[in-house]
């Protein structure tokens, strides 16, 4: 891990700044881990750590819509090594249809983050948040925080606490 200039920037900025105040929020402060690569992806993120693709927690949002016609966010935190099972998320979510994805300017609207780098709290809204039971295999986790090359540890129940997330079975292998 770097302790540049670059990395000094990427704990600056305002999105990383965000997660650091939820995570403060939450009593963990001083969490932020920034990588000397990208994280992007769960494979980028764990090969920067050293740990299992399946202890990186992805944060993905998906969009329903409303009885109004408006399309409305919901989040899905699942393990790297997993895909989101739409159907199963749409009924831990209590929705009539499976959710698809959202683009990203939804993306961006919903949490603050731009794709690559959403944070699974610390959002702009409050959202629907539904959290992939098969993360509690790994005693350690790791979280995107706001930018490509920062991320934070933490654990399976601190995940769900500082979340509000649903704990449900969403994801197949």
């Amino acid at each position: 891990m770097s302790e540049t200039a670059e990395s000094a920037a990427v704990l600056a900025s305002a999105s990383v700044q965000r997660v650091q105040a939820a995570l403060a929020g939450h009593g963990a402060h001083g969490r932020i881990i920034v990588l000397d690569g990208a994280a992007r992806t769960a494979a980028e993120a764990a090969a920067g750590l050293g740990c299992a693709v399946g202890a990186i927690v992805k944060s993905l949002v998906f969009a329903h819509e409303s009885q109004e016609g408006e399309k409305r966010p919901v989040m899905a935190l699942v393990a790297g090594d997993r895909q989101c099972d739409v159907a199963a998320l749409g009924r831990a979510l209590g929705l009539d249809a499976p959710p698809g994805r959202a683009d990203a300017a939804l993306v961006r609207r919903a949490t603050g983050f731009a794709i690559g780098g959403v944070a699974p709290l610390g959002h702009v809204e409050a959202l629907p948040i539904v959290i992939d039971d098969s993360l509690q295999r790994f005693p350690l986790l790791h979280a995107a925080a706001g930018h490509p090359h920062a991320v934070f540890p933490l654990s399976y129940s601190e995940l769900v606490a500082w979340t509000g997330g649903k704990p449900a079975a969403i994801s197949a292998a």
